[in-house]
């Protein structure tokens, strides 16, 4: 027994039924992450027109305000903002890379078993094709072994037909599965790649109004230094008001 005959024998007696199968195993597997990533992105909805109106206007008011009102906002969009004003009061700079480091992040879960997938999509067609070709081995090897009976067995030869007509439509049916399969998956990757770009655009929005504001009022970013060197100053006054020995030497050289 050659090669050829060996694999044609595996082929015809697994059939293309567990093709099939595996293609149902991956699609429950694909709408199950269909329904997960769309939960994720419905609970990641907000208006980010009032967003970013509400940011412009906290920013009027204060750094803190901001913040409160980016925490409140269940979005990507605040996420990413919000890591720009922890470090606001260090300049513009930091918070560029801090929103940068953070809408990084939000990317990889946005992308989450997204792979999944768009695998499944591109190459469902193939496994499918790959139950096909299963199909018509098996409706050419019942031709062949109708060949072989003798004429006057004319029931066998009379079955013949029936049996490669069967292999010919399991092979159909196995395409159809296979494309069935990718159709919803390619959908809903599509679908998913573009809620992606719209968040990270949104996101890339948000922080440019953050990054004006810092830089057209610096005086954030000096906030924190001037509240620390507020104290030394006192303590220095309070030091030359306790020591009259330093005061009094002090009048007597002027």
């Amino acid at each position: 027994m050659n090669l050829v005959e060996w694999l044609q024998r595996i082929m015809v007696g697994f059939g293309a039924a567990w093709v099939m199968w595996l293609m149902i195993g991956l699609s429950v597997i694909s709408v199950a992450i269909i329904l997960e990533r769309a939960w994720f992105f419905w609970s990641l909805r907000d208006d980010l027109a009032v967003l970013a109106r509400d940011l412009r206007t906290s920013l009027d008011d204060s750094i803190e305000a901001a913040r409160r009102r980016m925490d409140a906002s269940p979005s990507a969009e605040a996420a990413v903002v919000s890591a720009g004003l922890a470090v606001a009061h260090q300049g513009p700079e930091a918070a560029e890379e801090a929103m940068a480091g953070a809408a990084a992040l939000q990317r990889m879960k946005l992308e989450r078993r997204l792979a999944y997938l768009g695998t499944l999509g591109n190459n469902a067609p193939f496994i499918g094709l790959f139950g096909t070709v299963i199909g018509v081995v098996g409706a050419f090897d019942a031709l062949g072994q109708a060949a072989k009976t003798p004429v006057a067995q004319a029931a066998s030869q009379a079955m013949a037909p029936q049996a490669v007509m069967s292999s010919i439509a399991e092979a159909l049916v196995a395409t159809a599965v296979g494309l069935a399969v990718a159709i919803p998956a390619v959908a809903a990757n599509n679908f998913f790649q573009r809620m992606i770009k719209s968040t990270l655009a949104n996101t890339e929005a948000l922080t440019r109004v953050l990054l004006a504001h810092l830089k057209i009022d610096p005086a954030f970013a000096g906030a924190a230094p001037a509240v620390a060197a507020e104290p030394r100053g006192k303590v220095a006054r309070a030091s030359r008001q306790d020591d009259p020995k330093k005061g009094g030497a002090g009048e007597e050289e002027r």
